[in-house]
């Protein structure tokens, strides 16, 4: 715990913007911050000039730069950005966690070249990442490091640090590049190699359809935990080939038990769209665009034809997970992609009727991962444990809702759950908000941030 505290920047020694004996600098002190941005300082001043609530300006200037502040590691290599970018209190880069920390900071880049440098250095290490082995979902920073997963029975490779195959790690970075050529224009990071990743992961879709076999992939770990390990031989339960793609783990490295994971397949849609588009302007390349957007379309198809399952209390919703022979397991996962979070990864409209029978279903007790104390209510998982809400799910709540007071409910249980540390966590206990996991954890930070950020320059009268 020391040494998360330490890492967040909870140990600091001077004060900062209106800080007071309630409110004191938590957030790391400038000399020791791993990356300074202006743009990103200026929206800090900016809050706090214009928001008058002193809880939410302490915490939004402690989360929005913590991953900034304590995780990025930049440099250049071959005469390119290259920025490897650790979870927190995991030295480790996972490519989902590394692309949603950078993401808040897309809407800068065009006003602050450092950081447009910083986020194009985390889409150059990504594509060496993916062609290293895309099966994985965390690297080191050290290519040559082995790491205290090397006994685990798969094909773990130097540099690996867990290769626990998840359909979001290929999707994240391709949501990343997207949005930062959108908003920049800037081809560069869209060399060869870039284009050898998109025929990568287009690749281990199509093998992890198992349509003629189960693929190359598998994975087993001895290990006490029965969600860090996959059964029958390490490839976990059976599927029947419908046209989705198996993820063996979820996005909060739990395995899955029926391994069509429907939010993952959702968010593969998103990006093979997007991944398609970037081929047709880079490269003129016709028959990789077509083979990206034929998977999308099946894909997509199967979701609406085989996702789809009526509930006795909500109607037509989404499965989480289901198997192709007609089984589904109905719940959500605080980690995202969830099935609260399509409408965030523009994955389905918020406004689409299915979404939102899912989204009430979700947030009600016949969501088995649903708690409700008396800190606050949200979707946990069974990655912590029974009891305990992710602030990441009450975030993401907020980020799709639609609803003024929703909004400010999420953003006031946010500000009384972070257990006097002005940080987010991996998750809480629903009845003690200092009963909770993970420090030092960058995404569930920065994501806060996003949601003050967004709430500000949307909906500022919400933060009164």
């Amino acid at each position: 715990m020391n040494t998360g505290l330490l890492g967040a920047g909870i140990i600091a020694s001077k004060f900062s913007f209106g800080a007071t004996s309630d409110f004191p600098v938590v957030r790391v002190d400038a000399s020791k911050r791993h990356f300074k941005s202006k743009a990103v300082d200026t929206a800090i001043k900016t809050f706090h000039s214009k928001v008058k609530n002193p809880e939410l300006s302490w915490l939004f200037e402690n989360c929005f730069p913590n991953t900034l502040d304590t995780t990025v590691y930049y440099s250049e290599k071959d005469n390119k950005p290259d920025t490897y970018v650790i979870t927190g209190d995991i030295d480790a880069m996972w490519l989902r966690d590394s692309s949603a920390q950078v993401w808040p900071y897309l809407q800068f880049v065009n006003e602050d070249k450092p950081l447009k440098n910083l986020i194009k250095g985390v889409i150059n290490h990504q594509t060496k990442c993916i062609l290293k082995d895309p099966y994985a979902n965390a690297f080191y920073g050290d290519e040559t490091k082995v790491g205290e997963w090397k006994t685990d029975k798969t094909n773990m490779l130097p540099g690996v640090h867990e290769r626990k195959w998840e359909i979001d790690s290929l999707c994240y970075p391709i949501r990343l590049a997207y949005n930062y050529y959108k908003k920049t224009n800037d081809k560069s990071p869209f060399d060869d190699n870039w284009r050898k990743s998109i025929q990568t992961i287009l690749k281990v879709f199509r093998e992890q359809q198992r349509k003629a076999d189960l693929g190359p992939y598998k994975f087993q770990r001895e290990t006490t935990q029965p969600t860090d390990t996959l059964p029958m031989a390490g490839y976990g339960f059976p599927v029947n080939p419908v046209g989705l793609i198996c993820s063996a783990f979820r996005p909060s490295d739990d395995a899955t038990i029926f391994p069509f994971l429907i939010p993952s397949n959702f968010f593969a849609v998103v990006s093979l769209k997007q991944a398609a588009e970037l081929i047709k302007t880079f490269y003129n390349d016709v028959a990789l665009e077509k083979e990206l957007l034929s998977l999308a379309k099946e894909v997509e198809e199967a979701i609406q034809k085989h996702a789809i399952v009526n509930h006795p209390t909500y109607g037509k919703i989404y499965a989480f997970e289901i198997d192709g022979y007609g089984s589904a397991y109905l719940m959500d996962d605080a980690n995202v992609p969830s099935l609260l979070s399509l409408p965030y990864l523009d994955a389905i409209s918020v406004d689409d009727e299915i979404y939102q029978n899912t989204r009430k279903f979700i947030l009600s007790k016949d969501n088995p991962y649903f708690y409700k104390g008396t800190a606050g209510e949200g979707v946990g998982g069974p990655h912590i444990g029974q009891d305990m809400i992710w602030p990441m799910s009450i975030t993401m709540r907020a980020l799709t809702s639609k609803d003024d007071e929703e909004i400010k409910w999420c953003i006031k249980t946010l500000s009384k759950t972070h257990g006097g540390t002005g940080f987010m966590h991996e998750s809480f206990h629903k009845d003690d908000p200092a009963n909770f996991t993970r420090s030092w954890f960058a995404w569930s930070n920065t994501l806060f941030g996003e949601l003050l950020w967004r709430t500000y320059n949307e909906k500022p009268n919400l933060l009164s």
